[in-house]
């Protein structure tokens, strides 16, 4: 990390996304809740996060688990309180973690008060986007818009009368409707909602589908559109220039996180200009396949881009929305796609298992700051056998079972034990988890990796505590170093005082020579002599460039 005193700690911050549903259950009813994550708090702080995120803890009905929010300003009862959510924040202060938190503004629940009340017929209608339908009889929707889950973006609503009314916009689910941000009310209501939690201690707010909130005044259909219909650019940066002004009007630097789907980086950085984001999701790198020239490319081109605006890029390697690492990296597609996501995928654990270790070391080596999903510290694999009648994302439902959804990389994390529940939930609970753990996870529990120096969660946390005390880890910049073939080496130089600290990872077939080097540090897997085997990532100790 950088020991520039005055540099802003969300530079180079380790976050740690706590999914609640799927972290502790403390009250034993098979949901993960606030009791939960604060049971196991000596856990993160014991990995060396600087930070939490947490997923939506909102009231909802839970169509999308929590991202259908019916109330800003609360808890859903499944997870605890408001008062549990305040006391939560301040024992993770205590110990030294910031607490980061969800905001869903691009949609609510249809269960959220303002929607019923449009849904009456009262002037709430203008919150949202109502429309009347194409065509006979008004029966086609107004536009050919695609949902994010599959199916179409517009749900048709009923006159009092029974007969068939105007539709609702929805980018995501039907009972996700879209806010109107061109609407005054709307734009009050989310800087007030902001005010509240940071009134309550929070340290930063995570927006979630940040670049979809202002929509095409023109609707137009996506082929006649020139540009995405979805966005207007110039009215989502006037949103986030508004709540950077509040974010900046609190103490202890206040944080902004945007969750930006954006193919080019550099209209992805536009959103991380000193007056708006702080920081931003790269889902490029999330995204990118066990390559080494397309690895170097998207590393290269995050950090041009966020250097042409002064911030720090994000290096994530997966969510509560995509495939786990060890799943990915061991398939022959090992890039991640919303759109090619399909069952019965062949894959090798083991290789996946080795290749996520070394993603690891990659990630955490490169400069900027870092995410980890629950489980990730754990070497958890995709859960792809979950019986059907129990999947409960709405992307394996709206897409006619196409696409498996999301459950499997949400299964209840493994704490302790030799069988489920694994320590999820306190000893003598009757209830199952909410979703199967599969029964090969009792090596990959916390109890079992605890100690043993050849694990995925001790790896991590020699990770993070190395990544804390090297001066030249965290913030700053990259030097690539010469390498053989399918080799990316890169040296990171402290900007004061401290060693070089190099990041070798070996993406061939074969052994290739360690360079030269002072002291090793860390790797991902056991060397064979003074040679990095293959889908093996290493830290090193190495002499200034001016020396060498």
């Amino acid at each position: 990390m950088s020991t520039a005193d005055s540099r802003p700690w969300w530079r180079d911050a380790v976050i740690y996304q706590v999914y609640p549903r799927s972290f502790a259950d403390g009250n034993g009813d098979g949901i993960g809740d606030l009791a939960g994550v604060r049971a196991k708090l000596d856990h993160l702080a014991g990995l060396g996060v600087d930070a939490v995120w947490f997923s939506p803890w909102y009231p909802s009905p839970m169509a999308d688990a929590g991202y259908d929010v019916a109330d800003y300003r609360d808890i859903d009862p499944v997870f605890g309180t408001l008062a549990e959510a305040e006391e939560l924040i301040a024992q993770a202060h205590a110990l030294g973690i910031r607490v980061i938190i969800d905001v869903v503004p691009n949609h609510c629940s249809a269960a959220h008060p303002w929607f019923r009340a449009a849904l009456a017929g009262g002037p709430e209608r203008d919150l949202f986007w109502f429309r009347p339908g194409r065509g006979p009889g008004g029966d086609l929707p107004p536009t050919d818009w695609v949902s994010n889950f599959g199916g179409p973006t517009w749900t048709r609503t009923s006159n009092p009368d029974g007969t068939p009314g105007d539709w609702y916009l929805h980018l995501f689910a039907p009972e996700q409707p879209d806010f109107n941000w061109d609407h005054p009310r709307v734009r009050a209501e989310f800087e007030e909602i902001l005010r509240f939690w940071l009134d309550r201690g929070v340290d930063g707010i995570r927006i979630d589908s940040a670049a979809l909130l202002i929509k095409d005044p023109l609707l137009a259909d996506v082929e006649a559109a020139a540009r995405n219909p979805y966005t207007d650019l110039d009215g989502v940066h006037e949103i986030y220039r508004s709540w950077r002004r509040i974010a900046d009007g609190y103490p202890g630097e206040r944080i902004l996180i945007g969750e930006v789907w954006l193919p080019d980086q550099r209209r992805f950085a536009n959103y991380l200009r000193p007056d708006e984001l702080h920081t931003a999701f790269n889902f490029d790198f999330l995204c990118c396949p066990w390559e080494p020239a397309r690895l170097r490319q998207v590393i290269d081109e995050t950090v041009r881009a966020h250097a042409l605006v002064g911030a720090p890029a994000t290096w994530v390697l997966s969510n509560h929305d995509v495939t786990r690492p060890v799943t990915r990296y061991g398939r022959e597609e090992s890039s991640f796609s919303f759109a090619d996501k399909r069952e019965g995928v062949p894959t090798d654990l083991e290789l996946g298992g080795a290749r996520a270790r070394a993603a690891a070391l990659l990630c955490l080596a490169l400069p900027g700051s870092a995410y980890v999903y629950q489980g990730e510290e754990l070497g958890l694999w995709e859960v792809e056998d979950i019986p059907y009648e129990l999947r409960q994302d709405p992307m394996w439902h709206r897409s006619g079972h196409v696409d498996p959804g999301r459950d499997g990389c949400r299964v209840p994390l493994p704490w302790s034990g030799v069988e489920p529940p694994f320590g999820f939930s306190p000893p003598g609970a009757t209830a199952t988890p909410w979703l199967p753990q599969p029964a090969d996870w009792k090596d990959r529990t916390v109890q079992a990796q605890r100690g043993d120096p050849h694990s995925m969660l001790e790896l991590y946390r020699s990770a993070l505590r190395i990544r804390h005390s090297e001066p030249a880890l965290g913030d700053g910049g990259l030097r690539w170093l010469p390498a053989g073939d399918r080799v990316l080496a890169f040296a990171r130089d402290p900007e004061t005082t401290g060693a070089v600290v190099a990041c070798v990872v070996n993406l061939s077939d074969r052994s290739v020579p360690l360079p030269a080097y002072d002291t090793r540090l860390l790797s991902s897997g056991p060397l064979d002599g003074e040679l990095l085997p293959p889908d093996t990532a290493v830290w090193l100790h190495i002499q200034p460039a001016e020396r060498r």
